[in-house]
């Protein structure tokens, strides 16, 4: 079955503050969803673009070789491309930051060939609230792996979500692998 492939390890903890560091000199947009537009009901979170932050390209080569490795063992997905950049998302609880269920192929020319979804825990567990990446690849909902430097892949058509954030923030990145739409 097809479900969730966690790499606990992927990342360390200092590369993990590294991004963060990085993305807080970066200027952070509200988040959109597909088709611009904007609704606090589903997704309350800012976001930072990767190809907006310098000297992250050692960054996006990892992902690429997670993203190829899950493939092997799990999905045997026909991949094509990174056809769009990570985004690092912020769920802040003085936002009530959240994403509620959705999936993440889209309409767009683009969207629609999102395969697969890759999120990366870039807080520490312990440094906020709620904020529970949940999946839910059959009937039932699974909890993502909270541990800082996991990485979680899954089919991107897998319905998922963000719980609201009750205290702090959590920083997380997501990326997607693309390739012929699915049939």
């Amino acid at each position: 079955m097809l479900s969730v492939h966690s790499m606990p390890d992927a990342f360390s903890a200092g590369e993990c503050e590294r991004i963060i560091q990085a993305i807080s000199r970066s200027p952070a947009e509200e988040a959109l969803l597909v088709g611009q537009r904007q609704d606090h009901n589903l997704r309350n979170a800012e976001l930072v673009w990767m190809d907006n932050v310098d000297g992250m390209g050692w960054v996006m080569e990892r992902l690429i070789d997670l993203v190829r490795t899950s493939n092997v063992k799990q999905f045997d997905f026909d991949l094509r491309e990174f056809a769009e950049s990570p985004q690092i998302a912020s769920y802040k609880d003085t936002d009530g930051g959240h994403f509620a269920w959705h999936s993440d192929i889209g309409d767009g020319p683009v969207a629609r060939k999102r395969k697969l979804t890759l999120v990366l825990q870039l807080s520490e567990p312990g440094s906020y609230d709620g904020g529970d990446l949940e999946v839910m690849p059959s009937a039932q909902v699974l909890a993502v792996n909270r541990a800082q430097g996991c990485v979680s892949i899954f089919p991107s058509f897998t319905l998922h979500r963000v719980t609201t954030v009750k205290r702090g923030t959590r920083h997380s990145m997501t990326v997607w692998a693309h390739g012929p739409a699915f049939r």
